[in-house]
């Protein structure tokens, strides 16, 4: 009978989740493109076949393609911000501006024609183009668009370009004219400044022409994999060897957002294999951190259980683990890394890009509008899963971002959530903002909605809006379905504000047997408290105050079971009563959620300490 129950909730909340999706649309693309590299002048010419349809209700009479290499010419938009920024990426500094003729990247536009082969018009500004269609393309229908282009690989400075810091010859990331997104909110057509990427879902079909002696690394599946070898081959098969100095590699993938890849000649390539059949591909320079690289399957393999059972199934047949680009980024079905000195170091960098399969990979969020959707759910994700591979029991395994954040928090510089990531005043905001703010959201809500709900709501949402494009509130209806309370005031106030968190214990005053507290709200934001008093003779006792506007309580956290929940509290009101059954004498501390989630930017005022020889901060495990 209990599984019959569970079974019809399950599928109550599942119709619920369906009918609100019934308005959401979005567009789609294939992609099919041939390329011929030619490795000795860094450049390749282009022929791109693409499928555009609109799902949308309007009528669209222009499209809008990203030219990402564009913005690798001194002069650019990149290239101004860079110089003009506070605090420049070091990684960029003024080098645009120093590039040559021969080091910078571009996109040659040669034609644009529809399916009959008329030219259709375009104008290019900068990193974006702006093609017009000869026939406005109406809801429901598709067009083709035919372009012939030629680039250059720029000196590889942010992500993509050509010999990296590590040697590795190409990084081809940002690398073809690639359909700007529509959506409810219209065209996403903006300029490329050195932020992360939005794209239009669809299937790629790309065939690389390349030197035969370069070893490659993809988005999607190889499909000739006979043909190329490199480690790619069925053993038990034939080879089918070849006489030409190039190779074409045919790579397919299905329901992406972009398509990424990487060559070298000194790459070499192993694989193991995940026990739902997705195989993980590593592929890097045979040199002298090869050891680090062999001992990272064991760990990937971990990672990739670990994710798929928390947060949702990985879909793919493939996912690729490639050494390349400036630090770690993340692409559809592959990520680029560099391998960095220490095999922890590379550990880290790994599960960070790998998580990114789930957030931002497949809940593909406007990464410029909603950064923190994508970086902070994946930091949070990262340190819960390195958690889970080195087996510690770190009661907040993301403290780290919260020091941040406050750090952040109590400056002059903060800038709410909501700011566009090109937007960002300073390089350092932007980052602990996305980063470790947005972790911090997502930790925090564990806290207002307790523990096991944020578990539940976070495999809901993958697998309600994977292969969608969600937004804050797709989130958020998600979470106030699985906890059955309302969050509006906890988005409005910690990402459209800069609003603050300061809660302290005022006062403690003993009524006889009883002792009366009295807690007080410092900071704008208001918050639900847990509040834990910790007796002389051992015993812990947890006392939990929702907020009025919470319309309910959490449910089970991680502070356990035993919590007395105390009547909510109206925000407006500064200062907050009750009464516990037990005398000052009883009491050694009372302290404001020793779990360290709230994040409370003056921590220092949550604590009183009864006892004048035991200065310990209350420990407790979690009961996960």
């Amino acid at each position: 009978m209990i599984k019959r129950i569970a079974t019809l909730v399950f599928c109550a909340i599942s119709a619920q989740f369906f009918y609100s999706q019934q308005g959401y649309w979005q567009q789609k693309v294939v992609y099919n493109m041939d390329i011929d590299f030619n490795d000795e002048l860094h450049q390749f010419s282009g022929h791109q076949e693409i499928v555009y349809t609109n799902n949308s209700p309007d009528k669209l009479d222009k499209v809008f393609f990203h030219l990402y290499y564009n913005a690798f010419q001194p002069g650019s938009m990149m290239d101004v911000r860079s110089r003009t920024i506070e605090d420049p990426d070091y990684r960029v500094m003024d080098r645009i501006s120093n590039l040559n003729s021969n080091e910078i990247g571009y996109h040659k536009i040669e034609s644009i024609t529809d399916k009959k082969g008329n030219e259709l018009s375009y104008n290019i500004d900068g990193t974006i183009m702006q093609v017009a269609l000869n026939n406005s393309l109406n809801s429901g229908k598709s067009t083709k668009i035919i372009i012939d282009f030629k680039s250059q690989v720029p000196i590889q400075i942010r992500r993509t370009g050509r010999f990296n810091s590590e040697g590795v010859a190409y990084s081809m990331t940002q690398w073809y004219p690639k359909l700007c997104e529509y959506d409810i909110e219209g065209w996403h057509s903006n300029p490329y400044i050195g932020r992360e990427f939005h794209g239009v879902w669809g299937d790629f079909n790309v065939n690389i022409t390349m030197d035969k002696d370069y070893t490659i690394g993809a988005t999607g599946t190889l499909q000739n994999k006979q043909e190329i070898g490199h480690g790619y081959e069925d053993s038990s098969k034939p080879i089918k060897t070849s006489n030409s100095k190039k190779l074409t590699w045919r790579f397919k993938a299905k329901n992406v957002h972009d398509f990424a890849w990487a060559a070298d000649k000194d790459f070499i390539h192993h694989t193991t294999k995940l026990n739902n059949g997705t195989t993980l591909h590593f592929i890097h320079k045979d040199d002298s951190l090869n050891d680090n690289w062999l001992k990272l399957e064991s760990y990937a393999k971990n990672c990739f259980h670990y994710v798929n059972e928390n947060y949702g199934e990985y879909p793919y047949d493939n996912y690729s683990i490639i050494q390349g680009g400036d630090g770690g980024m993340e692409y559809p079905m592959c990520t680029l890394i560099s391998a960095g000195g220490s095999l922890k170091g590379l550990i880290s960098v790994t599960v960070h890009e790998s998580v990114h399969s789930w957030f931002q990979g497949l809940l593909a969020t406007n990464e410029a509008k909603y950064e923190w959707m994508d970086e902070g759910f994946c930091t949070y994700a990262q340190y819960q899963t390195l958690n889970h591979l080195y087996g510690v029991k770190v009661l907040n395994p993301v403290s780290r971002q919260y020091a941040s954040y406050i750090r952040l928090a109590n400056s002059d510089s903060q800038e709410p959530l909501s700011t566009h990531a090109d937007f960002y005043k300073k390089n350092y905001v932007y980052g602990v903002s996305a980063y470790n703010k947005g972790a911090v959201f997502l930790s925090q809500l564990g806290y207002v909605i307790g523990d096991d709900f944020l578990k539940i709501g976070m495999k809901e949402y993958f697998n309600q809006w994977k292969f969608k494009h969600p937004t804050p509130t797709d989130f958020k209806r998600v979470m106030e379905k699985t906890s059955g309370l309302e969050l509006d005031w906890y988005f409005e106030q910690f990402v459209n504000t800069i609003n603050t968190i300061d809660y302290s214990i005022n006062e403690a005053i003993e009524l006889g047997e009883k002792t009366k507290i009295t807690l007080k709200r410092i900071g704008d934001m208001p918050m639900p408290i847990d509040v834990c008093v910790k007796l002389k003779n051992g015993e812990i006792h947890w006392y939990n105050i929702p907020l009025r506007i919470m319309r309910g309580q959490k449910g089970k956290d991680i502070i356990g079971e035993k919590v007395t929940f105390l009547s909510d509290w109206p925000w407006v009101y500064p200062e907050y009563e009750f009464e516990i059954d037990f005398s000052k004498d009883e009491i050694q501390q009372i302290i404001i959620d020793p779990s360290t989630r709230l994040a409370d930017v003056l921590p220092e005022n949550n604590t009183l300490d009864f006892s004048s020889k035991d200065k310990d901060v209350i420990r407790f495990k979690s009961n996960n």
